[in-house]
């Protein structure tokens, strides 16, 4: 078990809600076929929720792994599992808070690095802009007026390099995976692939899950039947090929935003965009994060 390496996607949330598991248990029998495991989500996470609130960031000992893998794994001879859930760096009322993003994420991901102490552990995140993500976390929480959700936070310190940071300086030995969840609906194959460790050309079912929520069926199909007849050199004609059936069949309201919040001018929604775009610059030239661009 110690060779085999354990996969976590951390959300965040407003990203993916889950889409990641769920288009990976798609190919669950191929992927367990490569000695690649991804367990259903009920397996495992009251399990680690409860081994983390027993062990309180300090590594697990045999015991608790044993428990922990006999919940997820039926064979011995696994090379890589894959887990995953939103609230592992934080439940939705604490992922925002007075004006921080994640304020506890290198402490919580650490206790989720301890839990597999033996094992070498690899971390994937999406991260989004500011500008939609507060209102989506906010529309969620729904507790106060958004004023006062928002009350003292600046575009200039509200940074997702401060949530990467924190998460290498407490986990100097397990590498980061970061990619935008904007650019989701064009790399999500590359992610699927990378969070299983597997090599592009691997194929995998379910490469259209996130382009089907924001594009017209028609133009899914169409994208389908121009695929097969027109195979794609390149993972660079690929997206271009998805960037141009997805500006003539994207679904307008899904894919167009508009942010009228109260306190929040043009002004500041632009400069939050401006400095997420600077910010993800700064991301990738963390020593030990890789970035996933479109």
């Amino acid at each position: 078990m110690q060779s085999m390496r354990i996969s976590i996607h951390l959300g965040a949330h407003c990203t993916d809600e889950d889409q990641l598991v769920k288009s990976l248990i798609k190919n669950q029998k191929a992927l367990k076929n490569q000695g690649i495991i991804v367990p259903g989500p009920r397996k495992y996470r009251p399990v680690i929720r409860d081994i983390l609130g027993k062990l309180k960031g300090e590594p697990a000992d045999q015991n608790a792994q044993d428990v922990l893998f006999e919940s997820v794994l039926d064979s011995d001879d696994a090379e890589r599992l894959v887990l995953s859930h939103e609230n592992f760096l934080a439940n939705h009322v604490n992922a925002f808070k007075n004006g921080y993003l994640y304020r506890n994420a290198g402490k919580n991901s650490a206790a989720l690095r301890n839990l597999f102490p033996n094992n070498p552990v690899e971390f994937f995140i999406a991260v989004r802009d500011p500008a939609t993500y507060i209102p989506a976390m906010h529309h969620i929480v729904d507790r106060d007026p958004f004023e006062d959700y928002v009350a003292g936070i600046h575009p200039d310190t509200l940074v997702w390099s401060d949530v990467i940071l924190d998460i290498r300086e407490h986990n100097p030995d397990a590498p980061i995976t970061v990619w935008c969840n904007e650019d989701t609906p064009l790399i999500w194959p590359e992610v699927m692939h990378e969070i299983c460790g597997l090599e592009q050309a691997f194929p995998m079912k379910g490469d259209f899950d996130i382009l089907a929520k924001i594009m017209a069926p028609e133009g899914i199909k169409r994208l389908r039947v121009y695929l097969k007849s027109h195979p794609p050199a390149t993972e660079i004609q690929r997206r271009r090929v998805l960037a141009a059936f997805l500006d003539k069949y994207a679904l307008e309201d899904e894919v167009e935003q508009e942010i009228d919040l109260p306190g929040w001018t043009p002004g500041i929604i632009e400069q939050f965009t401006a400095n997420y775009d600077d910010d993800l610059i700064e991301i990738g030239r963390m020593p030990g994060v890789t970035v996933l661009t479109a």
